[in-house]
């Protein structure tokens, strides 16, 4: 009976030493500002303070403030995403007194403890990206494999930022758990202030996750704390999982007094003309990007802002003067060159093609674009060249080529275990959802497929050519196009059809990539029973006769222990070439799928693009493209391979 009384005291004492890590984290440093006794703004505080924890809703988060300027006092308040609400009113009533004891005659104040944050300030603070001051916690206990649980929380960390940012106004928070091998369990929660908006949210844990190398590198049970958002891992499930989902609380109208009705007259009357000044700034900065898209569309000039512009002559030394044995390959926008410089330094060369005006456009895009996006999933743009007639792109050499030359190669194949596929389909999801929700700009690639999937020494992966790349306005959700750019196969059904665009055009792409990952297929060219099925036809129809494991490539999926986790991930590729886009997930949903082994997948709709009666892919490209219109039918095909001599 004492063995066990002793082992219970040891868990107890190991778990409240982790939860020590995030309890009572006050700061008084806020800002210098103070208050006098008995002031004004003192009386307010303490009002503010006492009715707190009884004002808190089942939402878990407060805004509130008391008294006129110069004496208003604002609060904020936020409970964890997981706990009731008794517990919550329970934190804030021990919390928020002990902010105004701990930090005395400060105007600015904020408390962290274990399930609740507690905030005060003399500024207006609701709705405002706050990440100063920070404060970092840790434990004293280090992983067995630092570098990999590192790896492995990252990915964790920067699958659950996207849910937490798109949590809604009453929300945003995320939860979920990854294990690999050799790495401890590992289990994380991000929260934000849900008065922030999507890119508030998004940044700020952005900030949160970068700062964990240098402070928490290798380390198990930490947290950040910043006064928009927090997160937090540790070796143990920590948070309670049930309550991460608490339904929204209906809104209940009051009938309107007489007051109430003059304060929406005039409220009305103030939106009217505030909605007629909107539309005339909208309408303006539509005219003034239509201005800037047709300078950049005719100009010869792009911006050094953000990346080198080379000399001819010194490209022209790497590459051996664009020499045949130097180059690695050939696409629609010309051919790429391995290049040395004199440093040392090995580079690949995008040539366009001279008189291509297709091109010209593209390069200019690329530019711009690549610049500005720096992902560790995305390949490097070092620098570019615009002198006479050449247009070059200068980007890291990578060592290991494109990902087909693996996939598809009989030999070279078998260096793709289980472990490298996974990392190589999370590598490509993670650089999908910065495009999509992460960068400064919405972006929509239109040309994700195993060719333009390069990797480094490590076999990380890493997305190339933007040339066909479409911007977007980071509210905007859809466009179209009578342009159709992209590799057949690898199409959106409501794209090559109609022109639609949105950022399910890339999703049903990385659907079918992760489906060739898979089977070590082409989407073009699956064999069954001595004749050709493409590559969805093949895998549905394994689907519905519940043995899917059949389009697993047989290299990875004899003899191992993971058929679970391979299964999973079929079910997501299908899940992404779903014929209605509508019903395929977001890209943060599928990487927040891929690292956590406890969020449930819905079952696959059809995928678009079924061939009746085994139809061969031949045969449905010409019955497609007679169908479509003359505008769809232009197939502009990007077809660099990159292939290391």
């Amino acid at each position: 009976m004492w063995e066990i009384r002793r082992n219970w005291i040891i868990v107890s004492l190991s778990i409240l030493l982790h939860v020590s890590l995030v309890t009572s984290q006050p700061n008084c440093t806020v800002s210098g500002d103070t208050f006098a006794n008995d002031s004004t703004y003192e009386t307010n505080l303490n009002t503010l303070v006492a009715s707190l924890s009884s004002t808190i809703g089942n939402s878990g988060f407060l805004n509130a403030s008391v008294g006129q300027s110069p004496d208003t006092v604002n609060a904020i308040v936020l409970c964890r995403g997981d706990i009731s609400l008794p517990a919550c009113r329970e934190c804030v009533a021990a919390t928020a007194p002990a902010t105004a004891q701990r930090c005395p005659n400060r105007k600015d104040a904020i408390f962290w403890n274990e399930t609740c944050m507690v905030r005060y300030s003399s500024r207006p603070i609701f709705g405002v990206l706050q990440i100063q001051p920070v404060s970092q916690v840790k434990s004293t206990i280090r992983a067995p494999n630092p570098q990999r649980h590192d790896e492995e929380l990252r990915a964790l960390l920067e699958s659950l930022r996207g849910f937490a940012a798109n949590g809604g106004p009453l929300k945003k928070v995320a939860a979920g758990n990854t294990t690999a091998p050799d790495v401890q369990p590992i289990y994380a929660l991000e929260q934000c202030t849900p008065d922030l908006s999507v890119r508030d949210c998004t940044d700020c844990l952005t900030r949160a996750i970068d700062d964990i190398p240098t402070c928490c590198s290798g380390i198990i049970g930490s947290g950040i704390l910043r006064p928009s958002c927090t997160l937090r891992f540790e070796d143990y499930q920590f948070y309670n999982d049930s309550m991460l989902q608490l339904p929204q609380q209906p809104i209940t109208r009051e009938k309107p007094s007489n007051k109430t009705s003059i304060i929406v007259a005039v409220s009305l009357s103030v939106s009217a003309f505030v909605i007629l000044v909107f539309i005339a700034v909208l309408l303006r900065r539509r005219n003034v990007k239509q201005k800037r898209e047709e300078n950049v569309e005719n100009s010869d000039e792009v911006s050094t802002d953000d990346c080198h512009q080379y000399d001819l002559a010194k490209i022209r030394a790497a590459t051996d003067d664009f020499s045949a044995d130097k180059k690695l390959g050939e696409g629609g926008f010309g051919a790429v060159y391995k290049g040395i410089f004199s440093n040392g330094q090995e580079i690949a060369v995008k040539r366009l093609s001279m008189g291509s005006a297709q091109g010209d456009m593209e390069f200019k895009n690329e530019v711009l674009l690549m610049a500005r996006l720096q992902h560790r999933n995305f390949v490097r743009l070092l620098g570019f060249c615009l002198q006479g007639k050449e247009r070059l792109l200068v980007y890291e050499f990578l060592e290991n080529s494109s990902l087909d030359k693996f996939l598809f190669d009989p030999i070279k194949r078998w260096q793709l275990d289980w472990e490298r596929r996974l990392k190589i389909i999370r590598g490509i999801a993670r650089g999908i959802v910065y495009l999509h929700e992460d960068s400064r700009f919405k972006i929509i690639h239109r040309d994700l497929k195993a060719s333009n999937i390069l990797l480094d020494r490590d076999m990380n992966p890493k997305i190339a050519d933007f040339g066909m790349a479409r911007l977007f306005g980071q509210e905007e959700t859809q466009g179209n196009t009578s342009r159709i750019v992209g590799t057949f196969g690898y199409m959106s059904p409501e794209y090559m059809m109609h022109g639609e665009i949105s950022v399910k055009t890339d999703i049903f792409s990385f659907g079918v990539l992760v489906l060739e990952i898979m089977s070590g297929r082409k989407h073009s060219s699956t064999t069954q029973n001595g004749e050709t099925v493409d590559l969805l036809t093949y895998t549905w129809e394994k689907w519905q006769q519940g043995t899917p494991a059949d389009n697993i490539d047989p290299i990875v999926r004899d003899g191992s222990v993971s058929l679970e986790g391979m299964l999973r991930c079929i079910r997501i590729g299908l899940l992404c070439v779903q014929e209605d886009p509508v019903m395929r997930p977001t890209m943060a949903s599928v990487v927040l799928m891929l690292s956590s082994s406890t969020v449930a997948l819905p079952l696959p709709s059809r995928p678009a693009f079924l061939a009746p009666n085994h139809q061969t892919d031949s045969d449905w490209s010409i019955a497609t493209s007679q169908d479509r219109p003359d505008t769809s039918s232009r197939n502009h095909l990007s077809l660099t391979n990159l292939c290391p001599r």
